[in-house]
């Protein structure tokens, strides 16, 4: 599969052929569970104490007879503080009495990621690198007609000034998805979100060789990440494929060498398999 390879000043300069990656069946079920596994790990953990409420000196006295019973008290029998001289404290421990422990607390023992095989990760992966080359996907996705991928020469990773990034958007008919992703941002209200948290749409991709790449870290909806780092949430945010992307012909690279590492790293382990 060839496409054009278009210079920082959005001009074509020649085709260019892409990694065999791009030629990817098309696996929405991969997808979907590779950027479910990978917001997982993202979540922060949350649990109670273990010994939450139970640190008291409360105890429940069965016995009837036994020392300090609420036998013949006229209360309820529950665990009451000890208290000197056989005075019966407060109620505590039970979920009913104040400061007492919850009923169902969220167990912090409680498995919150879900786990992806290494090899339907990989092929999730290159099913989502695929799309950004499926024009069907890319124009449902965004709404219109638009090229994608755009691989743009080396040179692009020098920019270091947000107006000369926009004004290559304006030549790529690309400035659009981002001034879309401004318009539809908005302020999430509520009381999780009273540090004035915002929703931003996602626009454009950009994946280059090293990851320091700034000159479009102000851009709205605008993502950029290494080709060593770039994973299936970054191709399909929200587990919809179809993302338009930018790649520099260093990150092709880079990701070519990633898969190929990756197929001989699962050939030696089937060939070590077949030895035992």
């Amino acid at each position: 599969m060839k496409t054009n390879l278009y210079s920082i000043e959005g001009k074509v300069l020649k085709q260019v052929e892409l990694p065999e990656v791009f030629s990817t069946e098309y696996r929405e079920d991969l997808i979907k569970r590779a950027v479910l596994s990978e917001e997982s790990k993202l979540y922060q953990p949350k649990g109670a104490y273990r010994f939450a409420g139970l640190e008291t000196s409360a105890r429940y006295r069965g016995r009837k007879e036994d020392f300090g019973a609420v036998k013949n008290k006229g209360i309820a029998r529950l665990p009451h503080e000890v208290l000197p001289k056989g005075q019966l404290g407060k109620v505590k421990r039970i979920p009913q009495a104040v400061k007492g422990r919850r009923a169902h607390p969220p167990k912090p023992q409680e498995v919150i990621v879900e786990e992806m095989n290494n090899k339907e990760y990989m092929k999730a992966l290159a099913s989502a690198i695929a799309t950004t080359s499926n024009k069907i996907l890319v124009n449902n996705r965004n709404h219109g007609a638009i090229d994608s991928p755009f691989i743009l020469e080396n040179s692009f990773e020098k920019m270091k000034k947000v107006k000369e990034v926009i004004k290559l958007f304006e030549h790529l008919k690309l400035f659009s998805l981002v001034e879309k992703s401004k318009e539809k941002s908005k302020s999430i209200s509520g009381v999780r979100h009273r540090s004035k948290k915002s929703h931003v749409p996602k626009s454009v991709l950009i994946v280059v060789s090293d990851g320091q790449f700034k000159a479009a870290g102000n851009l709205s909806g605008v993502d950029v990440v290494s080709a060593k780092d770039l994973q299936v949430r970054h191709l399909a945010p929200g587990t919809h494929a179809g993302r338009t992307t930018i790649f520099t012909e260093s990150a092709l690279n880079q990701i070519n060498v990633r898969f190929l590492n990756a197929e001989h790293s699962r050939s030696a382990n089937e060939r070590f398999k077949v030895s035992i």
